[in-house]
């Protein structure tokens, strides 16, 4: 057996270099929060071939000393905590002391710095493997200069497994976006090659962020997204989260930063999918650049190497806290605010109860609508096109009153008729909430210009759709869609006001868990109580499930039990009896919607568009598809080339 020794500094700092050190990107994020750290206010990239060759970095910071440099680049140096109760409030991206040692044991690094009040720059020069700074003046300007060359010229093995230099670029350019989102007060600089990639100016106002987001996420998240700002108990969320319509395929527009730090957490993630839970279609992804500020004593960010993860001291507040921020800005949003003009500036943006909307054209990021082009009333001949809609009449207001009281009356008799049989046997006698028949509000436009946002309908098509005409243009509504959506949110008001209903089992289900959950269900016996289930220990390692929510009498009891449990125990929370309730009443919303080729009056589909316009998240229907889009008069004109 080989004798127990020390390694040597240079072994130690390859294999926290291996850690640390990833790829090109992982450096340029290390030195890039170094000279953040360093009040930095510009910052320069230069990378060649991926940041493999070479990776230069320039920052105005305040610089390091002569006397400094040297010491900068040991391991376990750093001038950001001294002692071990800094740990508990980090405020700054960096506070390990390994970056600067780990990127010099496998590169060849030259660091320039001058000071306030230094006669001269001076110049530290590093090969990975003696590790000895060589000190020389040097002419430079307040702040630092980093060069990596040769990025892990001595550790073939690493370099070995490194990628395309157009996967490493990509990777590192991904760094630099966001960094660039974090710090919003500092411009930064990127160039590949010789050739500016980026050119990213400071901003301070709303507009000017608004500008930097559109440059790196894109100008449609900017035009499809919600602004929200909500500060509560010692925590704040802002930033931008994008409508339900406009998801992706995959998670690559979700930015989350906590102090100024971007993470990956598990928490935030559950958090933002629960609030988006009944809005979203099946296999997309939400879209989202958020930021939460807290006190840096409520938040442990030396979690991992990398600090991509973050551990929350009060987890189920900081969970509760997003969820129900993000869950009333998505309601919030109205049909009005999806037609907001494209001339508001950010500035200018509605406020939806403390929320404001982005500028955005409805729908058209689901559908197979063209991209809107600016403004929407412009005509083919340059001018105006003033609306044709015509103002309904008090008489057609109160046919239009009856008329939906007999369409909500039909939906009603679905339901009390067994349509809630799709969901299993025996839910029927408890699945009929009281559904009253709505108080329909048709208001009159005080002038020809006050147009509601859905407009009037038009005329409906092959039975399923609703044509109907706005001062923007035309707008079409799956009327079943919509109308599933209505009812299905009346449901869930109506059954939140009964509360949930249980019933003992005449049999107690007995279920094996392990010691821990049982724990956990007995510590949180009075939340288990709160959802209709009602447990009672029986041993070290089991529960009795005693009674039930009524509406889930035919669920998997010992599965749903299970899934609770997990989600307490890692969240802090869990929505999994919630969330098969609104399952089963979108099932009865489903079977007790209007269907398709039922013919409508002009008046019910006037009735079902105003009633949109007041339902929280009629913009999709239970399952995530959009229920309505706008074509403007300017995509019509496109479609039929008017005006070329």
């Amino acid at each position: 057996m080989r004798p127990i020794r020390l390694l040597d500094n240079r072994l130690a700092n390859q294999i926290a270099a291996g850690e640390v050190v990833e790829r090109p990107a992982s450096a340029v994020k290390e030195l890039l929060e170094n000279s953040i750290d360093a009040g930095a206010k510009r910052l320069t990239v230069e990378v060649e071939s991926g940041g493999v060759k070479l990776i230069r970095i320039r920052d105005d910071g305040h610089g390091i000393p002569q006397e400094q440099l040297a010491l900068a680049l040991s391991r376990h140096a750093t001038s950001k905590i001294s002692e071990l109760e800094d740990l508990e409030g980090v405020a700054t991206l960096g506070f390990r002391g390994e970056a600067l040692a780990s990127v010099s044991s496998v590169s060849r690094l030259t660091l320039t710095s001058n000071v306030e009040g230094q006669e001269s720059g001076w110049e530290a020069r590093v090969e990975g493997r003696d590790m000895e700074a060589q000190m020389m003046p040097a002419p430079h300007p307040v702040g630092t200069t980093i060069e990596v060359k040769d990025l892990f010229f001595n550790t073939p093995a690493r370099r070995k497994f490194l990628r395309t230099e157009k996967t490493e670029f990509s990777h590192l350019e991904e760094v630099v976006k966001r960094l660039a989102l974090s710090r919003f007060d500092v411009g930064f600089t990127l160039r590949h090659n010789q050739r500016s990639i980026h050119q990213l100016r400071p901003a301070a106002t709303q507009a000017e962020k608004d500008r930097r987001v559109a440059a790196l996420c894109g100008p449609q998240f900017i035009e499809n997204a919600v602004i929200i700002d909500v500060d509560a108990s010692g925590l704040k969320l802002y930033g931008w989260v994008g409508l339900p319509t406009f998801s992706r395929s995959s998670a690559d527009l979700q930015y989350f930063f906590v102090n100024g730090r971007v993470i990956r957490d598990k928490l935030v993630a559950h958090a933002v999918r629960q609030a988006y839970r009944d809005v979203l279609y099946n296999g997309r992804h939400p879209t989202f650049v958020l930021y939460l500020e807290l006190d840096p004593a409520l938040v442990d960010v030396n979690v991992h190497p990398t600090k991509h993860e973050v551990r929350f001291r009060d987890g189920r507040t900081v969970h509760n806290f997003l969820f129900s921020t993000l869950h009333r800005a998505l309601g919030a949003v109205r049909p009005e605010d999806q037609l907001a003009p494209a001339a508001l500036s950010s500035a200018q943006q509605p406020m939806i109860s403390g929320v404001s909307a982005g500028e955005f054209q409805g729908q058209e990021n689901m559908s197979l609508a063209p991209q809107p082009s600016g403004s929407s009333s412009g005509s083919g001949f340059g001018g105006a096109r003033p609306p044709q809609t015509e103002a309904p009449s008090p008489g057609q207001v109160k046919r239009q009153i009856e008329a939906y009281s007999q369409l909500y009356s039909t939906a009603a008799e679905a339901l009390d008729n067994g349509a809630a049989k799709a969901v299993g046997d025996g839910v029927v006698q408890e699945a009929n909430v009281a559904y009253s028949t709505p108080a329909v509000t048709v208001s009159l436009p005080e002038s020809d210009s006050d147009v509601p946002p859905l407009g009037y309908a038009v005329a409906q098509l092959k039975g399923i759709y609703i044509l109907s005409e706005n001062d923007k243009g035309m707008v079409l509504v799956d009327m079943h869609a919509a109308h599933e959506r209505i009812t299905y949110e009346r449901m869930k008001v109506s059954y939140q006001e009964q509360g949930i209903r249980a019933q003992p089992l005449l049999v107690p289900k007995s279920v094996a868990v392990s010691e821990r959950e049982a724990d956990c269900a007995e510590e949180h016996s009075d939340y288990f109580v709160r959802l209709g289930l009602t447990l009672e220990r029986m041993g070290p390692e089991t529960l009795l499930v005693r009674q039930i929510p009524v509406m889930l009498q035919n669920a998997d009891v010992e599965q749903l039990l299970r899934d609770v449990l997990s989600d307490l125990m890692q969240h802090g929370n869990s929505d999994r009896v919630e969330a098969h309730i609104n399952e089963i009443l979108a099932t009865m919303a489903c079977h007790g919607s209007v269907r398709a080729n039922r013919r409508l009056s002009i008046e019910e589909m006037n009735a079902l568009l105003r009633d949109m316009e007041k339902t929280e998240r009629s913009g999709q229907c239970n399952h995530g598809r959009p229920t309505w889009t706008l074509l403007t008069m300017d995509q019509l004109d496109k479609l039929f080339l008017r005006g070329r």
